[in-house]
């Protein structure tokens, strides 16, 4: 198959695809007598396990890491379980990182009185450590 179709039965754009290819996360494809990309089925499946890595927020990196573990049939899944429990840990840091945003930033907007004055505590705050 073409990568117009590759990107529809994966459901990732084309240029993606290209990219994952420059970047080594995805094998470059065999090259048909005219030179154009020629895909299998295993391609479509493996961007497909790729996007859905992605959706839940692994990085390329880390991609790269689950799809090699996913063709070793050897792996051990505590190596898949480990990854995953570091990629929770990352996300519940963020998660903490944008509880302390949002509080600070509804403090602040608690402060203003919203008005038509120019004095604005929000900007002040900000500035204070300018």
């Amino acid at each position: 198959m073409n990568i117009g179709r590759l990107a529809e039965r994966s459901g990732v754009p084309a240029k993606t695809i290209r990219y994952y290819e420059s970047i080594g996360l995805i094998r470059e494809p065999v090259r048909a007598g005219n030179g154009y990309r020629a895909y299998a089925e295993e391609d479509a499946h493996m961007l497909k396990f790729v996007a859905r890595a992605r959706s839940l927020g692994f990085s390329i990196e880390e991609c790269r890491t689950l799809l090699a573990l996913y063709r070793d049939r050897s792996r051990a899944s505590a190596d898949v379980k480990r990854l995953a429990e570091e990629h929770i840990a990352g996300i519940e840091q963020k998660i903490a990182e944008l509880q302390s945003m949002r509080q600070a930033l509804s403090t602040l907007a608690q402060k203003c009185h919203g008005d038509g004055r120019p004095d604005c505590p929000i900007l002040d705050e900000l500035s204070d450590g300018v």
